[in-house]
């Protein structure tokens, strides 16, 4: 559909007033030049065309207050275009509706965001009035500002604050999908538990490398699976505890002894297309900008996880009211597009995903959700999540690579960063955790509750030993409950006949509830 003749206003004006650039915001509004208002939506962003008697005409407070109003909280653009301001004329227009909501939201990010104080006397009386509108927004604890009587409840803070609408993150019930990990905790013996503990480490740990097309040697691979068993009960959200994760996780010549910024590291992701040609997917955030971005994740992510309350000069501060399945997604995806290390983010950042959800007791105690093998199971719709951030990302990006294909970013983009969109990113974990309760782990429990009557059924039709029958479990089940062609050709199977073959993958299909699947491959 043709885009009506429109003028920008609200946001959208204010970024051409003032010549700033930011990453596409959600919600853009626009004054008709004739006819009447409508709403488009495409890709999760909004463009709201309105009457021509909504023009704002050349007035900026108008336009800063129809933002804040009609569009939400676009910190990136605030945070670029309110230093612009002269501090008389923002004074004056405070002045002008000293207990309006907008004019008190402007005052005070004014303020925060040009380190001066203006000629204004501390408001004595009135309401406080939220900065975050929550039923737009999911927020996080209160910080009462006094000043101007602002409730202010962002995820994390006016230096790194990710976003999370309520309306693009779906339907999705906590408490149900709690309940449901206690029921199927209630399904199963101690005994399948204490046996699945392990299983399920191992398998998350398999499935995390799978993603990142990874082999560990078998010491590092227990290593990772040894600090997975310690996400339920000791902080990984701290500087010295994440370097030790990355050193147990990488090939030590790779490791870090801090940040990657410490050895001025420019880290990107991409593919070579060939000698000498690379596509970039995503930069991270340049070396001198990541020290501040990191203090202020780890900050955001302390206080969004379970906490207690605490005190900050005259801000108080209470436990955070954000959901469990909210603060995963967020802290573990913010991570990731942080890439503070030279190697391992990915499954870092995977491994901050069971790290929150254990933290605040999301699961069965001390087991691991297997949501890697149900990433593994749908790439492209990971990899989408991670474009709802990348892709525009690298539209605004500049750098130049050297011969060595060595990245040097050369404009400003660390605000780029701090008020990232979780949105999309939130919908598609709370997905990923639903198919993983849903399906995943039932399957993981119920095969393990099964094998043990597999294997002694397999025994009546043939004696095998130990890692070849293990092997012809593990290959019929992957391949939905049959031998593949080309599988029945390795050496471990060869002295089978078809009829034993046929008659243990009957067993297996039997056992774990799947249809006969005809000899497909691999």
């Amino acid at each position: 559909m043709e885009a009506p003749e429109s003028n920008r206003i609200g946001y959208a004006w204010l970024a051409e007033r003032f010549a700033v650039v930011t990453l596409p915001y959600w919600r853009e509004s626009r004054a008709l030049a004739k006819g009447v208002r409508r709403l488009m939506e495409k890709d999760g962003r909004e463009i709201e065309y309105l009457p021509a008697t909504r023009d704002l005409g050349e007035d900026v407070f108008a336009h800063l207050e129809f933002g804040l109003k009609r569009e939400g909280l676009h910190l990136e653009l605030l945070r670029k275009v309110l230093p612009q301001l002269e501090a008389v004329e923002v004074a004056a227009h405070v002045r002008s509706k000293p207990t309006g909501r907008y004019a008190r939201v402007i005052w005070w990010l004014y303020e925060e965001f040009t380190r001066t104080r203006l000629d204004l006397p501390d408001l004595e009386m009135g309401g406080y009035v939220d900065l975050l509108d929550k039923e737009i927004y999911v927020t996080g604890s209160v910080k009462k500002v006094k000043r101007q009587r602002i409730n202010v409840n962002l995820l994390g803070s006016l230096e790194f604050a990710p976003m999370v609408r309520w309306k693009g993150t779906g339907e999705w019930n906590e408490r149900a999908l709690r309940n449901r990990c206690a029921e199927i905790a209630g399904e199963y013996p101690p005994e399948i538990f204490q046996r699945a503990v392990r299983y399920l480490y191992a398998k998350e740990s398999k499935s995390s490398h799978d993603i990142e097309r990874e082999t560990p040697d078998q010491k590092r691979a227990e290593k990772f699976i040894s600090l997975l068993e310690q996400a339920w009960h000791r902080s990984f959200l701290e500087k010295d505890a994440l370097v030790e994760l990355q050193k147990a996780i990488v090939d030590p010549r790779y490791a870090n002894e801090g940040w990657r910024s410490s050895i001025n590291e420019q880290v990107y992701v991409g593919e070579t297309l060939g000698p000498g040609h690379e596509r970039i997917h995503f930069a991270a955030p340049k070396p001198e900008d990541l020290d501040e971005l990191m203090d202020q994740f780890l900050q955001m992510a302390r206080g969004i996880t379970a906490g207690q309350l605490h005190f900050v000069g005259n801000i108080t501060a209470s436990t955070s009211p954000v959901p469990t399945l909210v603060a995963a997604a967020v802290v573990s995806f913010a991570f990731d597009f942080l890439h503070p290390f030279s190697d391992g983010n990915g499954r870092i950042h995977r491994f901050l995903l069971h790290h929150v959800l254990a933290r605040n007791s999301f699961g069965p105690k001390g087991i691991i959700l297997p949501v890697s093998a149900v990433i593994l199971n749908r790439p492209r719709e990971y990899d989408q999540a991670l474009e709802s951030f990348s892709k525009p990302l690298m539209q605004l990006v500049e750098y130049t690579l050297d011969e060595r294909q060595r990245m040097t970013v050369t404009n400003d983009t660390a605000d780029f960063y701090r008020y990232i969109d979780c949105t999309e990113l939130t919908r598609i974990t709370i997905d990923f955790i639903r198919e993983t309760i849903e399906a995943e782990l039932p399957a993981e429990l119920q095969y393990l509750a099964s094998y043990d009557d597999i294997r002694a059924k397999m025994r009546d039709i043939v004696e095998l030993p130990d890692r070849i029958a293990d092997l012809f479990v593990k290959l019929c089940r992957q391949n939905g409950g049959t031998l593949s062609k080309t599988k029945r050709k390795l050496e471990e199977f060869e002295k089978l006949t078809d009829a034993e073959v046929a008659a243990m993958e009957a067993v297996i299909r039997d056992e774990l509830g799947m249809k006969e699947n005809a000899g497909g491959t691999d």
